[in-house]
């Protein structure tokens, strides 16, 4: 089939688009992501995304990025209610209902998504959407879980050197994801301080035998210190009296 692939990055497109060109598909990839905040963030994952779609002969085209839009449909709701689940659900619908119109009005036959490459994402949400927004155009979802697939996508473009960003791409995802980092932080060093008390009294009791060894090898060697200082002492004074004899000795003969 003639598929329009919705990318979200290039590092997620590397599987997808492996695995529907070994099905024989004819693929266009459609760059539509207003939700990535901010621009030069926009800009770099597009360019990473080009370089390697014109080393594999991909053709990629860029859909609009309405920022405002997005923020005004999908932001200020998940300001309103928390709910990120909902949240994730408009921005899939934003962005893949204007990948599906593109689609119609291209002559493409399917629409795709590389979305489903991120175990990070709702990925039933993500077919209910796809499915949803194929629906009016007459389009055939394609729909594949490439979660199985995430850890050959991250060796992969990590191989290519490819930019891979830390967030999922808009503004509330990149604060989500920097709190869970510092959770994540945080919970790596109270796990650290609890080993840390655990080890405490053994390195407590570990000092002290040390210092009770210490304290009895410098006892020991003061002794051995004590012992032969006298020993010399002894040996000059046996020394000193065997001079006085000799000496004595030599007088008498010379008296003689």
């Amino acid at each position: 089939m003639k598929i329009l692939l919705h990318a979200c990055c290039g590092p997620c497109s590397l599987e997808p688009v492996r695995l529907l060109r070994e099905e024989g598909h004819d693929l266009t990839i459609r760059y539509t992501n207003p939700n990535i905040h901010p621009q030069d963030e926009y800009a770099r994952r597009l360019d990473t995304l080009l370089a390697w779609a014109h080393e594999e002969d991909i053709p990629v085209v860029e859909g609009p990025y309405d920022a405002d839009r997005w923020h005004v449909e999908v932001g200020a709701g998940w300001l309103h209610d928390g709910d990120r689940e909902a949240r994730c659900r408009a921005c899939y619908r934003m962005r893949l209902e204007e990948s599906a119109r593109y689609a119609a009005e291209n002559g493409f036959e399917a629409l795709a998504t590389t979305l489903t490459v991120s175990p990070y994402q709702y990925t039933f949400t993500i077919a209910e959407e796809l499915e949803r927004a194929c629906g009016p155009y007459g389009l055939e979802p394609v729909f594949h879980d490439y979660r199985p697939y995430y850890h050959n996508a991250t060796l992969r473009s990590k191989a290519l050197g490819m930019y891979r960003q830390n967030y999922c791409g808009c503004a509330y995802s990149n604060a989500e994801a920097r709190q869970e980092r510092e959770e994540r932080k945080a919970a790596r060093e109270a796990e650290k301080a609890r080993r840390a008390a655990e080890r405490a009294p053994l390195e407590a009791a570990r000092e002290e035998e040390r210092k009770r060894k210490a304290a009895e090898r410098a006892a020991y060697d003061r002794k051995q210190q004590a012992k032969r200082a006298m020993r010399d002492k002894v040996r000059a004074q046996l020394k000193a009296e065997a001079q006085a004899q000799r000496n004595a000795e030599s007088g008498e003969a010379l008296k003689g």
